[in-house]
């Protein structure tokens, strides 16, 4: 169950999925892990109770019966490894003939859930050429761990590889401890704050410039928003502010955003994403200050 829609897989019938609205209660002897409104996290199987729109969970041996309208996830504590993963692959471009212009677009993520731990992927790869000539080259990876508390917090470990040929930036590397602290979490939205120490190094295009290390700060901003009933609709879009501790004088601000709906069936989308980056200092063989474009793409979703 994810933003009011419990999903399941039934042999023969395919995916099924029903809005926690009608759901009078749940049963089932599995092992799943619980998140509540108010953050709080629950392992247990499902008993059937006596009220509608009640459930009964047991928490240190004793049973209690939880309203399900408080429930914001629920996931399935699954034995087999591969069964805890979970993603998306986008693809998309564009071509004109009157300028020449192709643009490739290669974006995707990929999840790893356990008890109160979580590893996540994604990579973004942006490419334009004009005449057979690179003209833009924006790709980053990043990896992330993420370690559940109470109250809505979580720790953050991450660790990324960029590139950017119109800010000037051949790699940059960069190692993140930081928490993020959950706002709002319910059946159709989540807003969190992430604050981040960030070590970064980074080398120019330029061969005679030397790698540069720093320590900066990270604050994101992050709202997503969900309809899982069918068509299934979403909408991802977060805000980072960068400011640097060491060196120069340097800011830099990334903000995405991302809407899709399903076509097809429930695995398939159809959306955009659009990224800005902004430099205040980049280095010297860099194009400009800013980086901003936008992609159709086609996604599949991996669960």
């Amino acid at each position: 169950m994810e933003y009011g829609i419990i999903t399941w897989k039934m042999d023969g019938m395919g995916t099924m999925n029903v809005e926690e609205p009608f759901v009078s209660t749940i049963i089932s002897q599995k092992q799943f892990e619980i998140i509540m409104k108010n953050g709080r996290l629950y392992y247990s199987s499902f008993e059937a109770s006596e009220s509608a729109g009640e459930v009964i969970i047991t928490e240190d041996g004793q049973k209690v019966s939880i309203l399900i309208d408080n429930i914001v996830e629920i996931h399935p504590i699954k034995g087999n490894f591969w069964q805890r993963f979970s993603g998306n692959i986008s693809l998309g471009g564009n071509f004109s003939k009157s300028s020449a212009l192709t643009t490739i677009a290669f974006s995707g993520n990929l999840d790893f859930r356990n008890k109160k731990t979580s590893f996540f992927t994604d990579w973004v790869l942006n490419l334009s050429y004009q005449n057979d000539s690179l003209i833009t080259n924006n790709s980053e990876v990043n990896i992330s761990y993420q370690h559940l508390f109470k109250d809505k917090w979580s720790s953050l470990v991450g660790l990324g590889r960029s590139q950017n040929l119109q800010l000037g930036i051949k790699e940059r590397y960069n190692l993140s401890l930081g928490a993020i602290k959950d706002i709002v979490n319910n059946t159709w939205s989540r807003f969190y704050v992430a604050a981040a120490l960030t070590g970064i190094t980074e080398r120019s295009f330029d061969p005679n410039s030397a790698s540069q290390e720093d320590v900066a700060g990270a604050i994101q901003l992050a709202y997503d928003i969900f309809k899982y009933t069918s068509p299934k609709i979403s909408l991802k879009t977060n805000i980072t502010y960068l400011p640097y501790f060491t060196g120069d004088s340097r800011e830099r601000v990334n903000f995405n955003l991302n809407p899709n709906i399903s076509i097809i069936n429930n695995n398939f989308k159809v959306g955009f994403s659009f990224y800005y980056t902004y430099d205040s200092n980049p280095p010297v063989s860099s194009l400009s200050n800013e980086d901003y474009g936008i992609n159709l793409q086609l996604t599949y979703s991996i669960n």
